[in-house]
């Protein structure tokens, strides 16, 4: 008991000490000039003790608070802690006697202080030190993986998103969004032109537009609000395709539209049939006033509809016909299992390695 109630005051002990630094941390990295000063000072006691005591504070030490400088302090605070580094180093080497690397260990120091300083620039560009620049982008990349999230639905009804970047980025150029208004569920596709981080901040801003838009306008002048805010953008040659669909959970009854994107499929479970629900529209973004078709339908019970991008059916060897045959065919396995799971499972089978590839599959289940 006693041993065991030790390890628990060690277990306290070690929570309360990495709490303290990691405080210590943030405070450090709010505080630029305290932190410039302390890293400052450590270089100069690293310096001194490589002087009085070679064999305990190897010059080497010095690199370490210089690529913390790179992490913590600004970008004219890391020139000088760099300059001070360099010639404190130098100065170090320079003094000791005996053959040793010198020159080299000074080419070194000075390299590494070029890569910090050369990081350290393209982040002050931003106006943000440190790692904040790579926060901010975890942070933007989370707002774009929650507005993916799927509404809560009544029962008997399943929906599921996967969507995989290009690469393995953790950015994308599809993404979704939806929500839900008296009972009807609407849900947009969106495959931004482009792919990966190429398309990530395109399809971030997008998302959150499409999002405002969503249950907001009308379902019938989605696409059309959609177009003209993306033609207010001015971007070159982007654009964007989307399907959207909008369902009414109390009867299945169903609206898809497209802007040049791949139609959504149906499975009628009464049948076993599966059939792509074709519409016509052309690509967001390329014309001022564009008119998009509207495809009627209805999920009964055991139905489903899945919307998808054209990662998950085109590559350049294989055109979208072949492509929607060869989905169909890896969805079918799904059938028997109520389609759980079936999102994530799609992707890793049928998604192309080469571009991004999402889905969305929405189910009324049979026993709902």
């Amino acid at each position: 008991m006693r041993s065991s109630g030790g390890f628990a005051e060690l277990r306290r002990v070690g929570r309360r000490v990495d709490s303290l630094m990691r405080r210590v941390y943030r405070r450090a990295r709010r505080s630029h000039q305290m932190a410039f000063a302390t890293l400052v000072l450590i270089t100069l006691i690293f310096a001194f003790g490589s002087l009085v005591w070679p064999q305990l504070f190897p010059a080497s030490l010095l690199i370490i608070p210089l690529l913390l400088g790179g992490l913590l302090v600004r970008f004219r605070q890391l020139l000088v802690q760099t300059l001070v580094t360099v010639v404190a180093g130098s100065y170090v080497v320079l003094s000791r006697p005996g053959p040793i690397p010198k020159t080299g260990f000074v080419l070194v120091l000075i390299v590494v202080g070029w890569i910090v300083i050369t990081g350290a620039r393209v982040r002050s560009r931003l106006g943000v030190p440190g790692t904040r620049g790579e926060s901010m982008l975890m942070e933007l990349r989370d707002t774009l993986t929650a507005q993916g999230e799927m509404p809560t639905l009544p029962a008997g009804w399943l929906v599921e998103v996967a969507i995989q970047s290009a690469g393995g980025s953790t950015f994308s150029g599809d993404f979704v969004v939806s929500t839900t208004r008296d009972e009807v569920l609407e849900v947009a596709l969106v495959d931004v032109s482009g792919k990966g981080i190429d398309a990530g901040t395109r399809a971030l801003l997008l998302s959150g537009a499409f999002g405002g838009l969503l249950g907001v306008v009308p379902v019938e002048q989605f696409l059309p609000s959609a177009n003209r805010y993306l033609r207010r953008q001015d971007w070159d040659d982007d654009f964007a395709t989307v399907v959207h669909v909008a369902i009414d959970l109390r009867t299945g009854d169903f609206d898809v539209r497209t802007a040049g994107h791949p139609p959504a499929i149906q499975f009628d479970a009464w049948s076993g049939r599966w059939q792509t629900v074709d519409t016509d529209g052309p690509l967001l973004g390329l014309m001022e006033t564009p008119e998009f078709e509207v495809s009627h339908g209805q999920l009964r019970l055991g139905d489903a509809i899945f919307l998808y991008s054209d990662g998950m059916v085109e590559t350049p060897r294989r055109d979208i016909g072949r492509g929607t045959d060869r989905l169909i065919g890896h969805a079918e396995r799904l059938v028997g299992q109520g389609f759980q799971g079936g999102a994530a499972d799609l992707v890793a089978s049928a998604g192309g390695p080469g571009d991004d590839s999402a889905i969305v599959v929405i189910h009324r289940m049979a026993h709902g």
